[in-house]
């Protein structure tokens, strides 16, 4: 079952390169009390999340933030060593986005949000999504319909609907 609007967030923990290095983060209380944006992609440094869903939420920063956003973070299928120089590569950091790990798929595997393309290594990865989430309750969700593209799940849209 995939996850949708009015659903809670299961509980997941998160790999995350911290100022100690590699680390670990509860989703619970990040959740407790805030409005949170997740934003969920197939992997670090692939084309579309590079150059599409990844910029569309460092350019909606200010945006989100006037809208009452505690935290922007962008969860991918990856290591928290590569999640950490992905950030940092991109500015998304510099911006202040969480950048965390799912590198087990656990949390995507919850949401039903999961796919698996062998040919290009993508074994049980993100699919792409945006969703604001307020004291853990999903209060707008964007699943983004597979094909690469980057438009229902981008930044600004999730602004749009903000009001």
């Amino acid at each position: 079952m995939t996850i949708a609007v009015g659903d809670t967030l299961p509980e997941a923990t998160f790999l995350v390169f911290g100022d100690e290095g590699p680390g670990s983060v509860d989703l619970g209380p990040k959740l407790k009390g805030r409005k949170v944006v997740i934003f969920g992609l197939p992997g670090a440094y692939t084309r579309t999340c590079t150059a599409a869903h990844l910029p569309s939420f460092i350019a909606a920063m200010d945006d989100l933030k006037a809208k009452g956003v505690d935290e922007v973070i962008c969860v991918s299928v990856n290591d928290p060593f590569v999640m950490k120089a992905w950030g940092d590569a991109t500015g998304a950091s510099d911006a202040g986005i969480t950048m965390l790990g799912d590198a087990d798929s656990s949390f995507s595997k919850a949401l039903g949000l999961t796919f698996t393309v062998p040919d290009l290594g993508f074994f049980d990865r993100s699919q792409r999504y945006s969703m604001l989430v307020e004291d853990g309750k999903v209060t707008i969700f964007n699943p983004e319909p597979p094909g690469g593209q980057c438009e229902i799940s981008a930044g600004q849209t999730l602004v749009s609907q903000m009001g």
